[in-house]
């Protein structure tokens, strides 16, 4: 399984956090947290604030999921979400943050598959309304997420 953020921007009004709306930049943007199967196809869709952290979601995103690996990119390095991708009987392939003093070890050449969740951000950017978000309410933008992911796993 692999795991990724984008961020979508819009400008827009404040105190729309119940929206997924939040001030990144000073902009109002939001992260779509997504994860995805080892052929590319999207499993889960999340949206969170922009300013929120990648963290905050990997836990929700991998619950009640089996894998043999677990592939996400430095965002989501700590060390408890290592301790839970491993409890799950699943490999983390997470690099470490270069702000870490002894780096983990992780498998460089299976990482490069992480390239599948990036090329499914790329087919869901090819939605406008999704890339700009010009949705304002969290239900709306989740529902064309939804049927923009819909028809990319028509097109398979």
């Amino acid at each position: 399984m692999l795991i990724s953020t984008l961020r979508a921007r819009k400008k827009g009004r404040r105190g729309l956090e119940q929206e997924g709306l939040g001030r990144s930049c000073g902009v109002l943007s939001s992260k779509i947290h997504a994860l995805v199967d080892s052929e590319g196809n999207p499993i889960e869709v999340r949206v969170t604030q922009g300013a929120a952290h990648e963290m905050t979601q990997a836990e929700a995103l991998l619950s009640d999921r089996t894998a043999q690996y677990v592939l996400a990119d430095k965002g989501y390095d700590s060390d408890a979400l290592r301790a839970t991708v491993q409890a799950k009987g699943a490999i983390p392939v997470i690099p470490g943050r270069s702000s870490r003093k002894i780096l983990p070890e992780y498998g460089k050449e299976r990482y490069k598959h992480r390239n599948l969740v990036e090329r499914f951000f790329n087919k869901i950017k090819q939605f406008r309304r999704i890339a700009t978000r010009y949705e304002k309410a969290l239900v709306s933008f989740m529902s064309m997420i939804h049927l923009s992911t819909s028809v990319i796993l028509m097109r398979c």
